[in-house]
């Protein structure tokens, strides 16, 4: 079995594939730069224990991470849980794309399986939506080649940036808007922050479309947040909550197959 960890600023996703590439369990832990890999070796256990697998049955991991000071942590709680390093997304995997961007260093490990994922399912141009603490918008083209994109707050961090810098409004929780005009400070909030997010996405969609006049291009969007932020969207996103996952599992198989045929 595979194990593929995916270390976010907020949550660490991590699953567990069949060697059919079945998904066994997704699950999620709190992102804490201060954990030893003792504790981190000990959250993934209970993970094992609570969804019934042990480690002896993981054969490889793959980890894709966005926080550098964690990194070293995580890759030394794998080591030691399985007996040997995980492979980690970044310089010199094998991804098959072709990266425009001018330092190909700075494109994060999650938007790299994001791209990878995406490519399988959908003929290019294709937007790709990463809704995470920090939202990430991908073009990809013909020939695989990852153009570049936008980089915005994320759901989560603009409420918290509303909240904490006005005195008089409340934290809330990110929920689906009772209607577009609120009665309450929560629901003007909550109506404010999903509306305005989505009439966003949809600018953006229709500006990144008039780059490609006469051809249909597909988005694609995943992340905690998108469930929420999508369905309000007037252009057409497809949701898939396991595009990164699938990413894992595709980069993982491309290198271990580049191994083999080293070996």
């Amino acid at each position: 079995m595979l194990l593929a960890v995916d270390v976010g600023n907020t949550t660490t996703s991590v699953g567990l594939f069949k060697p059919d590439r079945e998904l066994c369990f997704l699950a999620s832990l709190n992102t804490d730069s201060r954990k030893t890999a003792d504790q981190i070796c000990t959250d993934f256990m209970n993970l094992f224990a609570l969804y019934g697998h042990s480690r002896q049955e993981v054969t490889g991991a793959i980890l894709c991470s966005v926080v550098p000071p964690l990194n070293f942590m995580m890759e030394k709680a794998l080591a030691g849980l399985l007996g040997h390093p995980p492979m980690v997304v970044g310089p010199g995997i094998r991804t098959g794309l072709n990266i425009r961007l001018s330092v190909q260093a700075q494109m994060g490990a999650d938007i790299v399986a994001d791209a990878v994922a995406a490519l399988e399912r959908f003929a290019p141009p294709i937007v790709t939506i990463d809704m995470g603490t920090a939202t990430t918008i991908g073009v990809i083209t013909e020939g695989r080649t990852y153009e570049g994109g936008l980089l915005l707050p994320g759901v989560r961090v603009s409420l918290e940036a509303l909240s904490h810098s006005a005195a008089q409004l409340p934290d809330i929780s990110i929920q689906r808007p009772k209607a577009l005009i609120g009665r309450t400070t929560e629901d003007c909030m909550r109506s404010g922050i999903v509306y305005g997010t989505a009439s966003m996405l949809d600018g953006i969609l229709d500006r990144i479309r008039e780059e490609f006049p006469g051809r249909t291009v597909t988005a694609v969007a995943t992340g905690g947040n998108a469930p929420v932020i999508v369905r309000y969207c007037r252009n057409e996103i497809v949701y898939d909550k396991y595009l990164l996952m699938n990413g894992l599992w595709t980069i993982y198989q491309k290198n271990s197959q580049t191994v083999m045929e080293r070996s």
